[in-house]
């Protein structure tokens, strides 16, 4: 079979089987907006958002309530900021009440969200804010503090404040709030701008006051599905970051081949903990979005670090799905309240943003009896380009099967595809792919070619259309000529009962060119001595000689992204910086 033959036939749609249909159904949706109106009609009653911090106190919303306070903010965003079609809202808040009913605000008032990071240093707002050139933002209170360096470099013009407990009922708001100002002393001084910087709860009353039949839907009832629903800001696959276009048309498809992937598989009552942050793009579709247009309710942790923080949430509501990172999964597995007593009504947990260690899968199937399906994603694909099918075949260290309507291929250096298991760059077609990157057409040009979206992810497809992500392009390790892909060496070392976690870059070395190392974080259960030698040992037991690390580095903890992805751009610099001085 030629190369051509084997993309052209899609091997992978003979594991779609029965429970996964070819083709994606015709668009439900003219845009988001639509999508969220009709899923606050058809599940007015139900709950559709909670909220739970540490201690259990929580808040919730339902559908019914989701779909009059969107609606408040949209007329809020019109009506009295004068915002327009197309303009930015920069939206900075952790995983709350407030967020859905912000985000969705935007969609109904025909503006573009921003997501941003709540841990952003003032730096980094002020590029993104300036960069999008975003009108109004909405920011959590406990980082009002950075407001006065911020906002005089951007184009913001109006902000509105929203705290953690933001619609929770009286008694647990006022005790929420109280222990954050007089206990935790995280709510610093509203500072004073030119800008107007009013509460989320003024806004919403604001709007409600403008209110008119029919006028929210007139919004957005025409607005077309090319048109930009959000910008979300990625590094990519190379330079500073920058705001991938995400149409509304890409982001219902992307929503639709989530679906199509798991649908079979879920029921009316659906409850996924939604731990990683909605600013996300992972947890904005999986999360957000998809359990919204089913009807599910999405458990809320405004800061899962440290993991401990979940326990009252899975204790308390009947979680059947959990969305998360390898590392998330791993350190739940070393709580000894988890693994006692495991979710009882879980069903699967979906797994992306970075590789599933296989050991870490292993052990979770063991411990709660239920599968994580790995998945794999970029922001420039909305994010979901592959999943492991819960139904059928489920291959380990997998990433799985393209979704439906999408075009995979893997390639050399040169665009051309290679042969079936040999590894080449993975590249995406498909209506979840990105517009562009916002007032970047030459960044543009270079990820997208001829249609195709260059990941810079490298990729190996067997004989089934299942793929196996090697490892980022820009990652390996060339060592005497020799491809080490970082990944292989982490799942090695993942699987010493020693090691809690660890993270594989290459380092210079003046005989192979480069050399591993491995930072390795121990297991804080493991009873007994973490050496070099132990690990060495280990690692000659699954690893060819030159794959094993030359340089072993013990930290406490690895530097992570507010997901829990482990940062190699970190690594990378700091042993840069070493080998510069020498």
């Amino acid at each position: 079979m030629a190369d051509s033959q084997i993309y052209d036939t899609k091997p992978w749609e003979a594991a779609y089987g029965s429970a996964i249909a070819r083709e994606l159904p015709a668009a439900r949706y003219t845009n988001l907006a639509h999508m969220v109106a009709s899923a606050c009609e058809r599940y007015a009653k139900q709950t559709a958002y909670t909220a739970v911090v540490p201690n259990g106190m929580n808040g919730s919303l339902s559908f019914a309530q989701v779909g009059e306070l969107s609606d408040a903010f949209a007329l809020y965003l019109r009506e009295v900021c004068g915002l327009k079609q197309g303009d930015r809202v920069a939206v900075q808040l952790p995983n709350g009440l407030a967020y859905p009913v912000v985000a969705f605000g935007i969609f109904k008032a025909g503006c573009v969200l921003v997501n941003t990071n709540p841990l952003y240093t003032p730096s980094e707002m002020a590029h993104q804010f300036k960069d999008s050139g975003a009108r109004v933002l909405v920011i959590v209170d406990m980082f009002a503090d950075k407001l006065a360096e911020v906002i005089p470099k951007t184009t913001i013009e109006r902000v509105v404040l929203a705290g953690v407990s933001e619609m929770f009922p009286a008694i647990p708001n006022v005790i929420v709030r109280g222990v954050q100002k007089v206990w935790s002393k995280v709510l610093p001084p509203i500072p004073t701008l030119p800008q107007k910087i009013e509460r989320l709860a003024a806004a919403l009353e604001a709007g409600k006051a403008k209110n008119a039949p029919g006028k929210t839907k007139a919004y957005w009832q025409n607005l077309a599905s090319s048109e930009i629903v959000a910008l979300q800001y990625t590094g990519g696959t190379t330079g500073v970051s920058k705001g991938a276009m995400l149409t509304h048309a890409n982001m219902l498809a992307n929503v639709d081949q989530v679906l199509a992937m798991g649908k079979s598989h879920m029921a009316q009552g659906e409850c996924v903990l939604t731990a990683l942050p909605l600013y996300h793009i992972f947890a904005f579709t999986a999360n957000l979005l998809s359990f919204m247009d089913i009807g599910g309710r999405n458990i809320l942790i405004p800061s899962p670090r440290p993991v401990q923080n979940l326990q009252r949430a899975l204790e308390n509501y009947p979680v059947t799905w959990i969305t998360g990172v390898n590392t998330l999964f791993n350190g739940l597995m070393n709580e000894e309240w988890f693994t006692a007593f495991p979710p009882k009504h879980l069903k699967a947990a979906i797994a992306g943003g970075t590789a599933l260690h296989h050991a870490v899968a292993e052990r979770w199937q063991k411990i709660t009896g239920t599968r994580i399906a790995e998945g794999f994603g970029l922001t420039e694909c909305s994010p979901v380009v592959s999943f492991n099918p819960l139904s059928g075949v489920a291959k380990a260290d997998s990433i799985g099967i393209p979704v439906p309507g999408t075009d995979v291929r893997l390639v050399d250096d040169a665009g051309v595809p290679v042969a079936q298991g040999e590894p080449g760059e993975l590249i995406v077609r498909g209506p979840q792919t990105m517009k562009g990157y916002w007032q970047r057409p030459d960044e543009t040009a270079a990820i997208i070619k001829d249609g195709w979206l260059y990941t810079g992810d490298v990729a190996v497809m067997d004989a089934q259309g299942y793929f196996k992500i090697v490892d980022r392009k820009k990652d390996l390790v060339l060592v005497s000529g020799f491809n080490v892909y970082p990944n292989e060496i982490e799942d090695a070392l993942a699987k010493m009962d020693a090691i809690l976690e660890a993270a594989v870059v290459g380092m210079p070395d003046a005989k192979s060119g480069e050399a591993v190392r491995a930072y390795v974080v121990k297991n804080p259960d493991y009873v007994g001595e973490l050496s070099k030698e132990a690990v060495l040992a280990h690692c000659k037991t699954l690893l060819t000689d030159y794959k094993i690390p030359k340089s072993i580095v013990f930290r406490d903890e690895l530097p992570k992204s507010p997901v829990g992805k482990i940062l190699r751009k970190d690594l990378k610099a700091e042993v840069k910086a070493e080998f510069n001085k020498k």
